[in-house]
């Protein structure tokens, strides 16, 4: 009888101690899934978070451009991107696609075209801003135009005179819609010269295309620079001279004759540097490099020829190089 109560009670203990062990097991597997809920909505968040960016992205234009120019249309245009958070921001950062016009199918004249955009992903909706733009379509021409220089002649100082000044580009090639080209009167070297100015002035001088009324015509210009020299001496004597030229560093199995153009140039200083310096200025040619007929630029330098300046200050000599 007594054993019998003792096995009861050790039942119910086991009991107990089970119940126990069976609650603490189901709270933990209620905290367990908590907590994967819990991070799984936070990717979910993550991976489901939108963004909205503007960005600003160049115009393209799909056009035979050897056969049409065409003007009037923005240089970018700006693209409102609204998607996923991480490929609105990667799409902003590499803009991997492009916005373009197709003027492919359209003729000479004025039409308005709506913007497109190709190589965005399809989760990704865009705006584009204009949606749709005007353009002038004309057909293409390039046209060979001299250059002139200009410069502001009240700025060389009293007593002082400019000879003519010379362009190392003597023309250019103007390339835009028929009818700008057909506007273009002159093309010219914008040098700017300095205020008081009483010495000799080579600078890189901006190569414009004019109107009737000198406002600058809409073509593009090849090249658009050049470099300009504008001598500058005092009003003192000034005398017409032949060019020396004397060769230097020429191989002994060569012989070379050379030609000068132009063949004489003017001189300018004082009676007494013009009286010494004779009836010609000496140009040296370096003929190291010549093996054939060559025409080179040469400089004429007035320190050298010990006078004030030379006009023009640079020359082309015509090299003729034969095996002796």
């Amino acid at each position: 009888m007594k054993n019998e109560r003792y096995t009861t009670w050790l039942y119910r203990i086991l009991a107990l101690i089970l119940a126990i062990l069976l609650f603490f097991y189901v709270n933990s597997t209620k905290s367990s899934n908590s907590g994967s809920s819990t991070s799984s909505t936070s990717n979910n968040t993550s991976l489901t978070a939108t963004k909205t960016m503007t960005v600003s992205v160049p115009l393209q234009l799909n056009v035979n451009s050897n056969k049409y120019f065409v003007t009037g249309y923005p240089s970018k245009v700006k693209v409102k991107l609204k998607g996923p958070l991480a490929l609105v921001t990667t799409t902003a950062n590499t803009q991997n696609f492009k916005v373009y016009a197709a003027l492919s199918d359209l003729g000479v004249g004025k039409h308005t075209v709506t913007l497109h955009q190709e190589g965005l992903n399809h989760e990704i909706d865009s705006t584009i801003s204009p949606a749709k733009i005007s353009v002038d379509i004309e057909p293409r021409r390039t046209v060979s135009f001299p250059v002139k220089v200009r410069y502001n002649s009240q700025n060389i100082a009293s007593g002082y005179s400019a000879g003519k000044a010379t362009s190392d580009t003597t023309t250019v090639k103007a390339t835009g819609a028929a009818n700008e080209i057909a506007r273009v009167k002159q093309v010219v070297a914008q040098l700017t010269v300095p205020a008081n100015t009483k010495k000799t002035v080579k600078s890189q001088a901006v190569i414009e295309a004019l109107d009737s009324s000198g406002k600058t015509v809409n073509v593009i210009l090849t090249p658009s620079t050049t470099t300009v020299n504008l001598p500058v001496t005092s009003d003192g004597e000034g005398k017409k001279v032949n060019v020396n030229l004397s060769g230097k560093n020429g191989s002994s199995d060569m012989s070379y004759t050379m030609t000068a153009s132009p063949k004489q140039v003017m001189a300018y200083g004082s009676s007494s540097q013009l009286s010494k310096l004779g009836s010609s200025v000496t140009a040296s040619v370096d003929l190291s490099d010549i093996t054939k007929k060559t025409t080179k630029t040469i400089t004429l330098d007035a320190d050298e020829n010990n006078v004030t300046a030379i006009d023009p200050t640079t020359i082309k000599v015509t090299v003729n190089a034969t095996s002796k």
